[in-house]
């Protein structure tokens, strides 16, 4: 049996329509003599994404689940069964470029001093998705983000941390974090890290794995030369939602999940880096923000 080169693996939950539109895309991609596998791993869709899956691609590898069991443990899932040298999130909601895959493989190949690679990654109007090239979110980090530092000085290598907004976005170059949505990994990462921490449900399992892979010696690389599409906020699961209960309270939901993550994330990283008081006021401000989104 020929080795596998790639493992792609896409967590979906009720995005039948863009896993699809994505299935076909990669469908189309032109990979050379790579050998690829994909693995689907359904969270408990209620749409015909199952259905329609095994029709349309019944080469896919699918995992069903019978709850959500959330982004981070059911990417781990997928990536016990993978069996690639390279192993690749991404995300549902994204329309990949026909040489993309290739082309994030020869980069990968020739360049051993990177452990972990994205492309760039574009919003549906063609900017950057600012998620898929960022900084840690130290404490001066976030607050030069929060009060609006970055916005006002975006080129300021001293205010603009969080989005690293002095770096040529059309160079390849080293960056800190990257987005999950795009997400490219060598097998021998994993064994030294681990896989995503699944006390993450949704948000902020990136950033942690991106911590620890740059605490464990390993380089990131944004490699802008090639890019993908995010449908971002698309998603069926985000409508359908957005059908049943007020926008501003989903929003609210959505912002008070994203908080509770930030403290975790805060607590497991940055609990032992700082005074005392400094933690409490952090932490005060964190719970303050999930108790207006009650």
């Amino acid at each position: 049996m020929a080795k596998v080169d790639l493992s792609i693996i896409i967590v979906n939950h009720n995005t039948q329509d863009l896993l699809l539109t994505l299935l076909n895309s990669l469908k189309l991609s032109e990979v050379g003599s790579y050998r690829l596998e994909t693995i689907v791993v359904d969270n408990a869709s209620n749409d015909k994404s199952r259905e329609l899956l095994k029709q349309s691609y019944p080469q896919v590898k699918l995992i069903v689940n019978s709850q959500n069991l959330g982004f981070a443990m059911a990417n781990n899932q997928g990536l016990r069964q993978a069996q690639g040298r390279y192993l690749l999130l991404l995300n549902s909601d994204t329309v990949v470029e026909k040489e993309t895959i290739r082309t994030m493989i020869e980069f990968m190949d020739s360049h051993s001093e990177f452990g972990v690679a994205t492309c760039r990654v574009e919003l549906s109007n063609g900017q950057l998705d600012p998620a898929c090239h960022r900084g840690f979110p130290t404490v001066w980090v976030a607050v030069s983000y929060f009060v609006g530092l970055e916005k006002l000085f975006p080129k300021s290598k001293l205010f603009s941390q969080y989005h690293q907004g002095w770096k040529k976005k059309d160079i390849i170059h080293e960056v800190e974090v990257i987005s999950g949505a795009f997400f490219m990994l060598r097998r021998e990462v994993i064994e030294k890290v681990g896989l995503l921490d699944e006390g993450f449900f949704m948000y902020g399992e990136d950033v942690d794995w991106c911590m620890r892979i740059h605490q464990a010696g390993f380089r990131i690389a944004f490699v802008p030369v090639t890019k993908i599409t995010h449908v971002k906020g698309q998603s069926a699961r985000f409508k359908k939602e957005s059908n049943k209960v007020d926008h501003k309270q989903l929003k609210n939901h959505i912002n008070k999940h994203f908080w509770q993550t930030m403290k975790l994330f805060y607590q497991k990283h940055y609990s032992h880096s700082y005074p005392r008081f400094l933690k409490w006021l952090i932490f005060r401000i964190i719970d303050w923000k999930i108790k207006r989104r009650q």
